[in-house]
């Protein structure tokens, strides 16, 4: 792929896009920039918040640990973070700020609003609507599909801010539908590092901190130190246990960033990680390695793609796959070894359900990074499930499409039933 060529372009756009720095769970966060932007529109602290939130939202932001606010959890705790310490300029690192007054500050203040929480009834998968008050004043922000994708911003009724859910505006991205994995294969080949070096520097130096973080610290369950005392340190077991250690850090409060792959961190961590430890392990150039990052990434965008930002499919399974994609291309393997190795993966794990962000999206990292490196190891030693086995079928596009299909349309109601089991049957007000 030649560097004038408009596809080549588009493949640099897409990477500075979708690996940005958050700092915390993108789901809660989104929530704290709701809050910062109305707080900033309204022009004072409000002392009514109203914010209804789609199901997907509350699964995930019910059991995660929100940064910054001394161990906190919760739509509450996010929503009140955003309001009081939120740096509404800094998008999803809108609360990375926070002073130890400012922590007090919050919890004070939740105790004092107690902010009305209802689930929204528009059916959009990703939806914030956030309205805040004082005396006679008011604000609303609206936020759908995408984390910072405001879509609507009110004051005392009249608009600041409007546009369709689907206009072009503002948060205008480059199309995904041109990715393939020939395509992805080629642009790793040929890309000019220069331009793709700062991005992944950025990721390399965000995610492998937090991992680091997550071995030397206590946060939740603890998968990355389980995983190595229990089978040792060689490297496929440190490959999950590095990336399951990051999420340990940031599923359970850590403040430190991360890179973010389609708008989650757990996924930018589990596409990057395991092949930074692979790409050291075999002693490879810094060059390759940062090609082998270029692939991984965007072979977990384009899965992700067919997707779309949430659902009841494990996004860690999109990440384990791009990841095992991108050790086999750190080994020599070419097209063919790649795509299989997609194929295999992509059949090893994809029923992981997501029942939310919380200590266990570790333990399912480290199951998916493991099945990224299964499906390597299958093919180069002459094993592959072939089309026909279960969603399987010939060619890995066609493969990508059909799990698409099923994360996106067939598990829509798992999902709800999810969502139900999560906040009590018919219930949802009364655990949010």
């Amino acid at each position: 792929m030649h560097k004038s060529d408009e596809k080549y372009q588009a493949y640099v756009k897409i990477l500075e896009e979708e690996l940005i720095p958050a700092m915390g769970c993108t789901e809660p966060i989104a929530i704290a920039y709701a809050g910062a932007v109305a707080r900033k529109t309204l022009g004072h602290l409000p002392d009514q918040l109203d914010i209804k939130v789609s199901g997907n939202i509350i699964k995930n932001v019910k059991s995660v640990i929100v940064p910054n606010t001394g161990g906190m959890r919760g739509i509450a705790a996010a929503l009140c973070a955003g309001v009081i310490a939120g740096d509404a300029e800094a998008l999803l690192e809108v609360i990375a700020g926070v002073t130890p007054s400012q922590k007090e500050e919050i919890k004070t203040y939740m105790d004092q609003v107690t902010p009305k929480i209802t689930p929204a009834s528009t059916g959009h998968v990703f939806e914030i609507d956030l309205t805040v008050s004082k005396g006679a004043e008011n604000a609303r922000v609206r936020i759908v599909d995408t984390h910072t994708n405001i879509i609507l911003i009110e004051k005392n009724g009249q608009s600041l801010f409007q546009k369709d859910v689907c206009s072009d505006e503002k948060e205008k991205k480059t199309d995904h539908s041109i990715l393939n994995i020939e395509d992805i294969i080629d642009f790793a080949n040929t890309v000019d590092t220069e331009d793709v070096k700062d991005v992944l520097e950025r990721q390399i130096h965000y995610n492998m901190a937090i991992s680091e973080e997550g071995l030397r610290g206590n946060y939740g369950a603890n998968i990355g130190k389980v995983l190595l005392h229990t089978y040792g340190d060689n490297i496929k077991i440190r490959a999950r246990a590095k990336a399951a250690a990051g999420s340990d850090a940031r599923m359970n409060g850590c403040e430190l960033p991360v890179v973010i792959n389609s708008g989650s961190g757990n996924q930018g961590m589990t596409a990057s990680i395991p092949v930074i430890e692979f790409a050291k392990e075999l002693q490879v150039s810094h060059d390759k390695m940062l090609r082998a990052l270029v692939l991984s990434n965007l072979v977990t965008i384009h899965l992700k793609t067919g997707i779309g930002t949430l659902s009841a499919y494990c996004g860690a399974v999109s990440a384990g796959c791009g990841s095992g994609a991108g050790i086999a291309y750190l080994y020599g393997g070419d097209y063919e070894v790649i795509a299989h190795t997609i194929v295999n993966s992509l059949a090893i794990v994809s029923g992981i359900i997501c029942d939310g962000a919380k200590a266990s999206c570790a333990a399912k990292i480290s199951a998916a990074v493991d099945a990224g490196i299964m499906g390597y190891e299958m093919y180069i030693q002459g094993q592959q499930f072939y089309g026909g086995d279960g969603i399987v079928t010939h060619g890995v596009e066609n493969t990508i499409r059909n799990v698409g299909h099923l994360a996106k349309d067939g598990m829509c109601e798992t999902d709800k039933e999810i969502i139900r089991i999560m906040v009590g049957k018919g219930d949802e007000e009364k655990t949010l």
